[in-house]
């Protein structure tokens, strides 16, 4: 489900982003196979540096589909973004994705916060992000971060992921429950 990024992948995973459903919304707007492969491995080397993570989400033969990654890395928290190819939208990925990204984010490198800019217009990213019963409104309770977050053009909703909040919920959850959250 989620692997370590490889370079090996990156021309596959261009064709899926560059799809007009999801370029647009995607943080790395690569406009060739090359310039997705170089983003790639800067990201990489940025992992390797401490200031993100960031997995290659597969489908369930193995195939890459999507990535999800924390950016901005700052005191224990830092800004999700996720992507699903368009033929694997609306089949359990992304939720499944963010669960398992979440427990390592959480219980491996020790973040406390993870939060989640979603363009005010990305009504499917903001359906996702609403189903998790993690998932809370920061605006209020961050209005500075808000306020920065839609200084450009672009608006954006602010939501976050606290740890006790996303342990409470998923430390109650029977196998059934976690099966199907994954």
């Amino acid at each position: 489900m989620l692997k370590h990024r490889d370079l090996n992948e990156t021309a596959e995973l261009y064709q899926l982003l560059s799809h007009p459903s999801v370029f647009p919304f995607v943080r790395q707007k690569a406009h060739s196979a090359e310039e997705y492969l170089f983003m790639t491995k800067q990201l990489i080397e940025e992992e390797q540096a401490g200031k993100a993570i960031s997995r290659t989400i597969t489908d369930d033969w193995g195939q890459p589909i999507g990535t999800i990654s924390i950016f901005d890395i700052e005191n224990g928290a830092g800004f999700l973004g996720t992507w699903i190819g368009q033929p694997f939208q609306g089949m359990g990925y992304n939720q499944k994705a963010k669960f398992l990204f979440l427990q390592e984010l959480f219980f491996e490198h020790d973040f406390n916060t993870v939060f989640l800019r979603i363009r005010q217009q990305n009504e499917r990213s903001k359906a996702a992000a609403l189903k998790l019963p993690y998932v809370v409104c920061a605006k209020d309770s961050h209005p500075a971060l808000y306020e920065e977050i839609n200084r450009g053009e672009a608006k954006f909703d602010l939501f976050k992921i606290p740890k006790d909040l996303f342990y409470l919920v998923t430390a109650n959850m029977t196998t059934d429950e976690e099966h199907q959250a994954m």
